[in-house]
Parts: structure tokens; C-alpha cells; sequence
């Protein structure tokens, strides 16, 4: 990998989209620092001190926005809205005939279809940022603050309205800076934007584990978190590496007097074909009960129970059913995103077929089987990867928000750092190739 970036920082053109990429990730973490209008800031930064990093319901937001959520910043609601608006819309293409055409036209429905996903970005981004507002106001954004309903001083309407706006466009900001870094720099401008904010807050939770260490000064709890940590890096790169390669055969045609096809390729069933995708729908779903008890108020049995159950990570209950929904977003992710069906039609089609397998219905058959047989194990994988942070925190007496290697940030991190990695070494191979192409 590090060779890579150097033979990339000695070629020009390369060169100059690692130093834009690493521009826009400046601007990105400069605007997470940038208040937003009508807060009282001191008494943001002396609810975070006390609550030591704040409400855990809202965790997984504020891990995408690289903490600017709980600081209330203009980057507060950071890449979520879009990365809800892109999960939606990939599911209401299987379920709107409208949506999937638009699909299958290639680059012209593609582009609307992510015309549709700015849009939606907009309007959850509207949304999220005026119960993100309300939640301040209220004083529920620190529960354990004392000072907590005075973060925004003046609860007028117009100030509320300037700070839905701020927060909204600091999302389309955000919007536009991936499609910069993915036109003009290196890899997936959103994916890279995710991994700055996740990775910005590595060195800063490390040394709070070093800090509330009690054997040799925190030493050892820091080297023991460090040491698992690089063992889920292998683990995970090994896992996000492996596949299943189903072999395909494509016949030979005669036209006019020449011969086509005849060629022989495969194709890769990922171990984890889902990707980050059901920790993230398993981690929303969970915060729902949670979020509705806390603004509701209530004291029924039913909100008592999941105060109790619902709210602490290291709830029996909590992890039986963080792992439960996990494995069944696995398999209903996979699911809808790969069909067997149209995969064996395309084959058919261009006359391909799995040896020893017959085309059509039997090879739809064959390819259900296999990627189930390899979704159990991919799903059991995130299941587990997810609930090392709840094990950690539990050796170490530690607090959720200070441990930094959680399921979700591992998996993002090296996925993008794998995928960054290709792109740079595919632009060196093709750079390489230049002479010999013309």
C-alpha cells in the first residue's frame, strides 16, 4: 500500500489528485470545527466534558460526522442524510418499476437516479436538522448535563429556522465536496469523506483509553486495544478479501467466417456481498425505541422496559438482538441487491453457462444456493465484528464512546482504504500501459 502512494506522489497527473483529495479533507475537517449560529459554544464544550462525549443514542451519526454532531457545528448532521438517501433509494429501485428502468439505461439513468438521491439528501437533511435542533432546545441532546437546556439561548422561530438552514446547507456542502473528490481526486468522494470523519476521532479516543488506564499508567490497555485492533484489520481485510468464484463457460458462435466467444471468466460471490450496510439499518433500528421513550416522557411498563434493556450496549438483551437484526439485514440486503434470476438470464442470453449446470431456471437455482451457503457466514462475521467494542468496553471498564475500534469504523475504514488503494494502483497499471494502447 505505502509503495503504491509513492509511485503515485512520482507521477504528475496522480500527484495532483492526492494533494486535491487531501485539500478537500482539510476543508471537511475545518468546517466540523465551525459552530453553528444561536449556540451558546461554552456550554457545549462543558456538556461534552461532563457527559464525557455525550448521549450514546445519538452515536452512530455523530461517528459519521466525526464528532461535529454532538459540537453542533455546520457540519453536524456530517454524511448521513446522503448515506440514507442512497440505501433508500437503492431499495425503492427493486420495489418502482420506474426506478429500476432508469437503472438498467446506464449512464443517463444513473445520472438521474442520483439527481433523485440530492434531492432526498436535501429534504432528510431538513429533517434530521430540525430534530437534531429541537433535541438541543430541549435539552435531551446531553441527559446528563445539568445545563444542557441552555445550548441555544434564544428559541425564537428565526433562529431555529437559521439553524436548520446552516446545518442543511452544510450537508449540500458536504454533498458536493464528495462529487468533487470523486470527478477531480482519488476513490469515492463520499467513502472518503466517511473515513476522515471516522478516523478523526482514532487518535483522540486512544488516548482517553491511555488516560483511564490503571496498570502501568495505561500502557498496557493502550498497546492491548492497539494489539486488537491491528488483529481486526487482518481479520476484516481477509474476510472483505474473500470470495466465492462461480466458473462460467461461453460457447462459441459462428458469424460469417469467424468464431466469437469461447471465453472462459467467473463470477465473484463476496463473503460479505452487504458490506457495512445491515450494522448500519441494525444500529437505526435499534435507537428508534430509545429515541421515542426519551421525547415521549412516558413511565408505562413498556417504557420502562426498554430504558432498561434498549438503551446500554452491554444489555444481554441489546447484543442478543444487535446481532439478530444484523444477520437478518445480511441476508435481506443480499437479498435484494443480487438476483439470481437476472444474472442466469443475462447468461443465458449471451450464451454463457456454469458447467455441469443447465441455463435458465436451474442456474438461478444453483446461484440462490451458493449465496446463501456464503451469506451465513459473511452475516455471522458482522455480527461478531460489530459486538467486539460491547466486549472491550466490558474488559476494560471503558465507556462507548472513548473505544474507537467499533464494528462500524473498522468495516468503512478498510474497506475504503482497500478500495483507495485499487483505484490507485489500476490509474499506475493503466499509466504503465499508455505506450503500448496507442
Amino acid at each position: 500500500m505505502l509503495t503504491a502512494f509513492a509511485r503515485a506522489f512520482r507521477t504528475p497527473d496522480l500527484r495532483k489528485k492526492l494533494l486535491f483529495t487531501l485539500s478537500i479533507m482539510v476543508v471537511y475537517r475545518l468546517g466540523a470545527h465551525v459552530p453553528v449560529p444561536g449556540i451558546d459554544y461554552t456550554v457545549v464544550n462543558e456538556c461534552i466534558k461532563d457527559t464525557k462525549g455525550g448521549n450514546s443514542l445519538f452515536g452512530l451519526v455523530n461517528l459519521f460526522s466525526g464528532g461535529a454532531l454532538l459540537q453542533l457545528t455546520i457540519f453536524a448532521l456530517g454524511i448521513m442524510p446522503y448515506i440514507t438517501a442512497s440505501i433508500i433509494l437503492q431499495l425503492l429501485t427493486v420495489v418502482i418499476p420506474r426506478l429500476e428502468a432508469l437503472k438498467k439505461e446506464g449512464q443517463a439513468g444513473t445520472t438521474k437516479i442520483t439527481q433523485y438521491t440530492r434531492y432526498l439528501t436535501v429534504a432528510l437533511a431538513v429533517l434530521q436538522g430540525t430534530g437534531l435542533v429541537a433535541t438541543a432546545r430541549s435539552g435531551s441532546l446531553f441527559s446528563n448535563c445539568q445545563s444542557a437546556n441552555q445550548i441555544v439561548p434564544n428559541q425564537s422561530i428565526f433562529t431555529t429556522v437559521t439553524m436548520v438552514t446552516c446545518m442543511t446547507a452544510g450537508t449540500v456542502m458536504i454533498m458536493w465536496l464528495g462529487e468533487l473528490i470523486t470527478d477531480r481526486g482519488i476513490g469515492n468522494g463520499m467513502s472518503i469523506l466517511m473515513f476522515v470523519a471516522i478516523a478523526a476521532g482514532f487518535p483522540g479516543s486512544l488516548w482517553a483509553i491511555k488516560v483511564a488506564g490503571k496498570i502501568a499508567g495505561g500502557w498496557v490497555e493502550f498497546l492491548a486495544v492497539i494489539a486488537i485492533g491491528l488483529a481486526m484489520v487482518g481479520l476484516v481485510v481477509f474476510v472483505e478479501q474473500a470470495q466465492r468464484r462461480i466458473p462460467v463457460q461461453y460457447a462459441k458462435r459462428m458469424i460469417g467466417r469467424r468464431s466469437y466467444g469461447g471465453t472462459s471468466t467467473y463470477i465473484p460471490l463476496k463473503v460479505n456481498q452487504a458490506g457495512v450496510i445491515p450494522v448500519i439499518f441494525a444500529s437505526s433500528l435499534l435507537y428508534i425505541p430509545a429515541l421515542i421513550v426519551q421525547f415521549s416522557g412516558s413511565k408505562a411498563g413498556w417504557a420502562q422496559w426498554i430504558s432498561q434493556n434498549l438503551t446500554k450496549g452491554d444489555h444481554p438483551a441489546y447484543m442478543a438482538l444487535y446481532f439478530f437484526l444484523i444477520v437478518f439485514f445480511a441476508f435481506f440486503y443480499v437479498a435484494i441487491s443480487f438476483n439470481p434470476e437476472e444474472v442466469a438470464d443475462n447468461m443465458k442470453k449471451y450464451g454463457g453457462f456454469i458447467p455441469g449446470i443447465r441455463a435458465g431456471r436451474p442456474t438461478a437455482e444453483y446461484l440462490s444456493y451458493v449465496l446463501n451457503r456464503i451469506t451465513w457466514p459473511g452475516a455471522l462475521y458482522l455480527g461478531l465484528i460489530a459486538l467486539v467494542p460491547t466486549i472491550a468496553i466490558a474488559i476494560f471498564n471503558g465507556s462507548s464512546t472513548n473505544f474507537p475500534l467499533g464494528g462500524t469504523s473498522i468495516l468503512i475504514i478498510v474497506g475504503v482504504g482497500l478500495e483507495t488503494v485499487k483505484q490507485i494502483e489500476s490509474q499506475l497499471q493503466q499509466r504503465n500501459y499508455e505506450g503500448f494502447l496507442r
